[in-house]
């Protein structure tokens, strides 16, 4: 349990604290997901998705479906710039956790990515999450830094021009602002994997599940990725 109330600590958003809550639910409603793997990692969906495609979405249906919290880029990134929130974090373990987390730290961050403060911190925040209770992330190449035999990895792709339309009708600018920007994220995303992981973002076997939703509704894919889970053995 964090020390005091996660609306408290200074620059983290609203959203964050009803994320969290949603675990304290869960620990009512399903407690032995949360007890019986207190020595491993919580159950977890990863989604990664092409710019516009719909991971978001995708992700707050499966989130409803499954009473998970959902830790998107946004969220993710905000926790680890403030020192203020992982320091309440780091607290709020008790000392099996501690040397759960420190065990586990060394052996997936390799020295290198110690030079880059960010990386370092957002592994830090996730490794944290990622302890407390099950969730589904989206984004941040959670994926690669959890370990490659737990929970479940997804890729949302869709058509460029369904991209285009979405990117359209969220973002409010033209087509051709959006065709722009669509490749501008992407390229910063595989710089980003390719940059700290050092691999083709592209890799075949980097996801355990790959769902063109351009052929599916969001309720036939989700129903698609809870079969993946149970097949998977992630329980829920």
């Amino acid at each position: 349990m964090l020390t005091r109330p996660m609306s408290e600590l200074p620059g983290l958003s609203r959203v964050i604290e009803k994320q969290m809550r949603n675990w304290e639910l869960g620990r009512t409603q399903r407690p032995e997901v949360f007890l019986t793997r207190r020595q491993e990692f919580a159950p977890f969906v990863t989604i990664a998705n092409i710019c516009g495609a719909g991971g978001n979405e995708v992700a707050q249906v499966l989130a409803e479906r499954l009473g998970w919290p959902v830790f998107d880029r946004e969220i993710l990134t905000l926790m680890a710039r403030d020192d203020n929130v992982r320091e309440s974090l780091y607290r709020s373990m008790d000392e099996r956790d501690l040397n759960w987390f420190e065990n586990v730290f060394r052996t997936l961050v390799q020295q290198e990515f110690r030079k880059n403060d960010y990386f370092h911190r957002l592994t830090q925040v996730i490794l944290w999450l990622a302890r407390q209770g099950p969730a589904i992330y989206i984004g941040r190449s959670v994926d690669l830094i959890l370990p490659q035999d737990k929970g479940l990895r997804v890729r949302i792709v869709a058509s460029r021009e369904r991209c285009i339309e979405n990117f359209v009708r969220f973002s409010n600018v033209s087509r051709e602002q959006a065709r722009r920007e669509i490749d501008r994220i992407e390229r910063e995303r595989r710089e980003f994997v390719e940059n700290h992981f050092h691999i083709d973002p592209q890799t075949a076997t980097r996801f355990d599940l790959q769902i063109r939703v351009d052929r599916f509704t969001t309720s036939q894919v989700v129903d698609v990725i809870t079969c993946a889970m149970k097949a998977r053995g992630v329980a829920y």
